[in-house]
């Protein structure tokens, strides 16, 4: 369809007459009935990417209205198209998948019916019954014919006291029991459920969940964060050529506030709903530390919050921090960072819709971000990032995106193919590296900064190996903030020779 074609061609166009342009055929779209679900896609995603980088006042509103009633486009229209993990999310459709306890646990308390058991795709309902058994007698310890399932099932006295006795019976005895019927008189269903049993026997049941999304907010076709002040793009974006990692370091520090408690929890039930939509579960967002939480001012109507975990969810060995960017209150997608000493693992993912936006500057001025908050200098990007078992990294050409910006590898094998490619580039016009040379070149990691003393180092080798941190050094890991513990370490030169050293890999290891 040409002006859906046209507005598709519009994105990333800033000059004389796109925002009129661009307005109209928003206009024009939001009157027109689509109903191919790969055209409703395009529209969504197109519209969304708009309502983040919009060219003025009038496109915004557009791209809203637009949104607010996408719902009621995908009436008697087959949703199987829109469930794909790329495109999951959108109002009008339903999310199904495995969450885990926690996950499923902040889910359920706060959309409540809208969650509901996917039997159609409950592969182990039978384990469900043995739960339900043992939960249907005056205790959970004591039923009728029990089985162990490893662990307690009970939370508390809260466990107790369900009346359903035959429930117990037809576990014990009966083949085939339907027990979908014996879920359906459940009263309370699935937070009465999620808040008697323990997370291990919870992540054994399997339970694929239903989210009907509608016209929630849940939805990311209508996930917001309020913003007082929107970013309107007059000129061209920021390109990969317009920014520098040198640079970024050099200018102003980013400015960042510690939000309350309180707004912490509003805003984080926000990044892990967006998160969840998509199928997304990421270690910190499934145990925030919402004591310790952060906004950065990004500039450009980007606003980056981040956080730790607490100190029970630490890990052992590196400093976790995990985030989320909104751009014009818009999720774009999120970031995940691993530290030791001075040295970030360094995990960047924005959604699909918004890779056409300013990539690379919301990259440069994440890493800023974590080199003046967390003494960050040198930074390393993970094979899978690259494109090694992951073939979305390799179609998008995800080597050279971080080449382009001074990553480079340490291994001599990757330094000689990529500098064969780099004069294939240069010298024929048009040449794109072959996908199988791009699995070759993401084989090993990349890194910006000073590398040598990392280039072999392995983090599995070391938690293979290592003991325990020294007590002072413990004591910075179980500090209020993990930055203590960071910044501990990078003044602690015999520390870092030891830990190093064990992360080498021998040659029989």
């Amino acid at each position: 369809m040409r002006p859906l074609d046209d507005l598709l061609d519009a994105k990333g166009s800033f000059g004389p007459g796109a925002a009129a342009r661009v307005g109209e055929l928003l206009e024009t779209l939001r009157r027109t009935r689509l109903r191919k679900p790969a055209d409703l896609i395009a529209l969504h995603e197109a519209a969304l990417y708009f309502r983040a980088y919009p060219h003025n006042a009038r496109v915004l509103r557009l791209a809203d209205a637009l949104l607010q009633d996408f719902a009621s486009r995908l009436t008697r229209l087959d949703r199987s198209p829109f469930e794909d993990p790329e495109v999951s999310g959108i109002a009008g459709t339903a999310v199904s998948t495995n969450f885990s306890y926690d996950f499923a646990r902040d889910l359920v308390h706060r959309h409540g019916r809208a969650l509901r058991i996917d039997w159609d795709n409950y592969r182990h309902p039978e384990r469900l019954g043995a739960v339900l058994a043992r939960l249907s007698t005056d205790s959970a310890q004591d039923a009728p014919g029990a089985r162990s399932l490893g662990g307690p099932l009970s939370a508390g006295p809260r466990a107790r006291r369900l009346a359903l006795p035959g429930a117990a019976e037809d576990w014990t005895v009966e083949p085939h029991v339907d027990w979908r019927s014996w879920w359906e008189t459940v009263r309370g269903g699935l937070p009465w459920l999620i808040d008697r049993i323990d997370p291990g026997t919870y992540d054994l049941l399997e339970i694929p969940l239903v989210w009907d999304l509608e016209s929630t907010s849940a939805a990311r076709t209508l996930t917001r964060l309020p913003r007082r002040e929107v970013f309107y793009h007059h000129g061209p974006l920021l390109r990969r050529r317009d920014v520098s990692l040198e640079s970024e370091f050099a200018g102003p520090r980013i400015v960042t506030e510690r939000l309350t408690r309180a707004r912490a929890a509003r805003i984080f039930a926000v990044i892990q709903t967006t998160s969840a939509v998509r199928y997304r579960e990421l270690w910190g967002f499934s145990h925030p530390d919402l004591d310790h939480f952060y906004r950065a001012d990004f500039g450009r109507g980007v606003d980056f919050y981040f956080f730790g975990v607490p100190r029970e969810w630490r890990l052992p060995l590196r400093a976790y921090h995990g985030g989320m960017y909104f751009k014009n209150g818009v999720p774009l997608g999120y970031f995940e960072g691993l530290s030791l000493f001075e040295r970030l693992e360094s995990g960047f993912n924005l959604y699909p819709t918004f890779r056409e936006g300013e990539t690379a500057w919301l990259y440069v001025r994440t890493l800023k971000l974590f080199r003046e908050q967390f003494g960050i200098r040198v930074v390393s990007i993970d094979p899978y990032q690259l494109g090694k078992g992951n073939e979305e990294a390799i179609a998008s050409g995800a080597f050279w995106f971080y080449r382009k910006l001074g990553f480079r590898p340490a291994a001599a094998d990757v330094v000689r193919l990529m500098e064969k490619e780099e004069a294939k580039i240069a010298g024929q016009a048009g040449y794109r590296t072959p996908p199988a040379t791009l699995r070759r070149l993401s084989r090993r990691p990349l890194f910006y900064g000073p590398a040598d003393d990392w280039a072999h180092f392995s983090t599995h080798e070391l938690a293979l190996r290592w003991k325990a941190h020294s007590p002072d050094v413990q004591r910075a890991k179980n500090a209020p903030e993990e930055s203590t513990y960071l910044r501990r370490l990078q003044r602690d030169p015999r520390q870092r020779q030891a830990m190093l050293r064990q992360g080498i890999p021998t040659p029989d290891s």
